[in-house]
């Protein structure tokens, strides 16, 4: 069940399935209710993990309504990118037509604008969206990093609820959990534990697409306070986070989701599947994590 925060608990940002190239909706729609029944909290449609900048605006529109159709009432953030402001804005406009929780949002990447510049974009992107947004803090993608200063300024904007923390930087985002404006996000799989142990919100993980149901048990044990149980389950979890980011996302977990008959592994260039050690890798990995859970 989702928790009484809006911005809480296990997120999935949602693979694309592709078939013959195309947007797979049916095996999207199985994905969304496989995770409905490990019980997630929401899902993000057409983020990162989900391809979005190779799917067209048309697209993007269908893989939404498809991942709403299947959600079975649970919460969905959309994905949201872009550097020309006018356009970014008219998307904005149609994204509130549709009943989302909210908008994931990063910086515009390659522009690298200063910190003004970027608290400036997410104001504007913040007034003129009916929907609240989460800002998505990963440098590494956008090339620019957000500072604390600009993050405490943008939490003031009423309009803007929450962080998916890819940051880096452990100072950052225990000062923006004592600050509390803002729900804390894990967005680093492997920062889950630490963001939640200090009071963080919860986690978009896209490694949790695998062995869900012990990611839901971690957070839950976390959000209740009990850490010793939290461990015993965490510890586990952490070859599977490295084996899934082991070569560019999405590529591993499409590959082990292929293996469980969800999908077809099939991604969009410029991403390619996995290699095949790669994949020997996180195969080993999930076996161990079978007998493991067996033996419990």
């Amino acid at each position: 069940m989702p928790s009484s925060s809006l911005f809480s608990g296990l997120w999935i940002p949602l693979v694309t399935p592709f078939h013959d190239d195309a947007v797979d909706h049916a095996a999207l729609a199985r994905l969304v209710k496989h995770y409905v029944a490990a019980g997630v909290d929401g899902f993000v449609a057409c983020g990162s993990t989900g391809e979005a900048a190779a799917l067209s605006p048309a697209e993007q529109l269908a893989v939404l309504d498809t991942v709403l159709q299947a959600s079975a009432g649970l919460p969905v953030v959309m994905g949201l990118s872009g550097y020309h402001l006018g356009e970014t804005l008219a998307w904005v406009q149609t994204l509130a037509t549709y009943p989302i929780a909210g908008l994931l949002v990063p910086a515009p990447h390659y522009i690298r604008p200063s910190q003004a510049g970027l608290q400036l974009w997410f104001s504007a992107l913040a007034d003129a969206s009916d929907k609240p947004l989460i800002v998505y803090d990963i440098p590494y993608r956008t090339g620019s990093q957000l500072a604390l200063d600009t993050l405490l300024a943008l939490a003031a904007h009423p309009n803007i609820r929450a962080i998916k923390d890819c940051g880096g930087d452990p100072g950052k985002t225990q000062a923006l959990i004592a600050d509390g404006r803002l729900q804390v996000l894990a967005g680093e799989d492997a920062q889950i534990f630490t963001t939640l142990a200090l009071g963080g919100t919860g986690a978009i993980a896209a490694s949790a697409h695998l062995c869900t149901v012990q990611f839901v048990a971690v957070l839950r044990c976390l959000q209740a306070g009990q850490l010793q149980q939290a461990r015993r389950l965490w510890h586990p979890l952490v070859p599977l986070i490295q084996a899934a980011f082991a070569e560019p996302n999405p590529a591993l977990i499409k590959y082990a989701l292929a293996q469980q008959g969800l999908l077809v592994d099939g991604l969009r260039l410029p991403m390619t599947a996995a290699s095949s050690g790669a994949a020997l890798r996180m195969q080993a990995v999930l076996d161990q994590l079978t007998l493991n859970s067996a033996a419990d």
